[in-house]
């Protein structure tokens, strides 16, 4: 009976190598790649999600982002199609309040979601567009054709080596892994290489709201909002940010976290908050020594956080740590050089294009690289930016389409373009192009964008635009 085991685990083990063929491959499973998926898939391409843990949602489920900012520039909804269609079936299923009002006042609205069920969720969406799923599947290499195109990616599986080949990848990995497997020229940081830090989202449960709220209420400049003292309650403290005078006590009392303010955001339920708190400094995502100290050291912050939080913070005397990330958040790694870079300058003075993908009004939101405090730059109020389908394209590869927060920006525009509702516009935006690309057999930059256009707006993504922006 042994011997007949361990006869069983050689002929699947890692000497096996099994070659699968599809239309569209999507390497990475976070928000993007499942958009991109779900496009595609939708559109009549036969698609393969390959995704390294046992679930999907990348940020939002492994390292719990969230909430979800934002879907709206003022009071205008700017992210539509399947992003909004996501948050409609969380709201369904009991999983998110949808979008509500920014106590804050960073941006207009935030929409909060319960991560496991999103997960489930995702599962769900998969199985009714027909999606093919492979998870627990490590990228190794990218496969490429005599001509140098990119013709699918080799993983490896607890089963053994897989090459997957298809007409077009989608690269939604985050950091470019099929980019720059595939010879793709990239860029990482800022002008010294320097990327924004890492956080560790947790969850605290057993949270007494309405104590917190008379403490804001009572101390009104304990708290950045436009909300008068007396209409801070339980149901409007929407986003808590400040806590100036018991945060800077609880620093001088050896609390060496580099964040300036306390910030949380209420969870679909009512005793239950999500702390955006943590912060690693002066780290490289893509070094693996590095990334260990990040996690090491934003989960002992994590624990120093929430003994402020019972020790210092009114209404959570009792609380609980309901669940930490699973991984810690990467806000910043590497980015393709593509067929067109979006800039700071086309973020911010709302500039948009002939070809245009997406949209976002979401502020420039740089968070220190080496310490504490954010620099923001916000757009004129109303406005949004659009996002061309160029950055999507490496500027030197066929076969290849890039989707999430590793697509063509300038550092500064990352900044912004790297949020959820936008990376998951980005990941429809290259779905749906993809399947184009397999129908017509077109390279994807010579894809018909006025088509793609047409095709993104009859599936419910807004791109709309302001007739008084520039058209480049």
């Amino acid at each position: 009976m042994d011997a007949a085991w361990r006869v069983n685990v050689r002929a699947v083990g890692t000497n096996s190598r099994v070659e699968e063929r599809f239309d569209v491959l999507v390497i990475g499973g976070g928000n993007a790649g499942c958009a991109a998926a779900l496009a595609a898939a939708r559109s009549g391409a036969r698609t393969l999600l390959v995704e390294r843990y046992g679930f999907l949602g990348g940020t939002a489920t492994a390292a719990m982002v969230g909430p979800w900012m934002t879907y709206h520039s003022g009071t205008e909804r700017i992210v539509g199609g399947i992003a909004q269609e996501i948050v409609e079936r969380l709201v369904a299923l009991g999983g998110s309040q949808g979008h509500i009002v920014d106590a804050s006042d960073y941006v207009p609205t935030i929409t909060p979601f319960d991560p496991e069920i999103h997960k489930a969720l995702l599962f769900d969406l998969m199985r009714e567009s027909g999606v093919h799923l492979l998870l627990h599947a490590y990228f190794l290499d990218a496969l490429r054709d005599d001509a140098g195109s990119v013709v699918g990616a080799r993983v490896a599986t607890v089963g053994g080596l897989r090459e997957l080949r298809a007409a077009i990848t989608i690269d939604a990995s985050a950091d470019a892994y099929v980019a720059v497997a595939a010879g793709a020229r990239v860029h990482q940081g800022d002008e010294r290489g320097r990327v924004q830090p890492a956080s560790l989202m947790f969850r605290i449960s057993h949270v007494d709201l309405e104590a917190t709220a008379a403490y804001v209420r009572e101390h009104p400049s304990e708290m950045r909002t436009s909300l008068a003292p007396s209409a801070r309650t339980a149901t409007t403290l929407t986003a808590v940010a400040g806590l100036y005078d018991l945060w800077n006590r609880a620093r001088e009392n050896g609390v060496d976290v580099p964040r300036e303010l306390v910030s949380f955001f209420i969870s679909p339920y009512p005793d239950e908050v999500s702390v955006n708190m943590t912060r690693v400094i002066d780290i490289d995502p893509l070094d693996p020594d590095d990334l260990t100290r990040a996690e090491v050291e934003a989960r002992a912050q994590a624990m120093r956080l929430m003994d402020f939080f019972r020790r210092d913070v009114p209404g959570f005397a009792n609380a609980r740590i309901a669940a930490t990330a699973t991984q810690i958040g990467i806000r910043e790694s590497r980015r393709i050089a593509g067929a067109y870079t979006l800039t700071r300058d086309d973020v911010q003075s709302a500039r948009t294009f002939d070809d245009a993908i997406a949209r976002s009004a979401y502020p420039i939101d740089i968070h220190n690289p080496s310490g504490s405090g954010t620099t923001t730059h916000r757009l004129p109020p109303g406005a949004s930016y659009e996002i061309p389908y160029r950055c999507l394209v490496p500027e030197a590869l066929e076969g290849l389409l890039v989707a999430g927060r590793c697509i063509s920006t300038t550092h500064e525009a990352l900044a912004s373009t790297r949020l959820t509702p936008t990376v998951m516009t980005l990941g429809q935006a290259a779905g749906t192009a993809a399947a184009r690309c397999v129908a017509l057999g077109l390279a994807p930059r010579a894809v018909d964008t006025a088509d793609l256009r047409a095709r993104l707006i009859a599936d419910g993504v807004d791109l709309r635009r302001s007739e008084a922006a520039h058209v480049r």
